[in-house]
């Protein structure tokens, strides 16, 4: 994974910042939240510059963009190939983890079927959180 000293652009603060803000959450954020927290530490800063920065942060691999259908998409910290689950009731996303097997023989088994070079694939899980499903099965 690369780190902020490793990105292949001039050093911004901003950038810095928002990274920061990325990777000591696992709450998986919407840009809207990203930058009230940033605007904590960098009051002058505009939600545009936070837009320009995600996406710089994305294209350079150090941040993931989690687009999800019919909501916000929201960003992740972590740029390692992981998958996530999301609650239909509350809406939150958490990593799944302990599957790291899976993804090689997923990659593996579909590059056979295909006859094809595999880069990357994406997995979403959805259901009812445990907090949310409380007692019901």
């Amino acid at each position: 994974m690369k780190t902020s000293n490793t990105l292949s652009r001039k050093y911004s603060m901003q950038r810095e910042v928002i990274l920061n803000i990325l990777r000591s959450t696992k709450s998986h954020p919407t840009a809207d939240w990203v930058y009230e927290q940033a605007r904590r530490l960098i009051p002058g800063i505009s939600l545009g510059t936070v837009y320009r920065n995600l996406k710089i942060l994305k294209e350079d691999g150090v941040i993931s963009e989690l687009a999800f259908a019919n909501t916000f998409c929201r960003y992740d910290g972590n740029a390692e190939p992981h998958y996530h689950f999301t609650c239909e009731k509350c809406k939150r996303v958490v990593d799944v983890e302990g599957m790291t097997e899976s993804f090689n023989y997923l990659n593996e088994s579909v590059s056979k079927n295909l006859d094809a070079k595999i880069l990357k694939h994406r997995i979403e899980f959805y259901g009812i959180c445990k907090d949310c499903k409380g007692g019901e099965d």
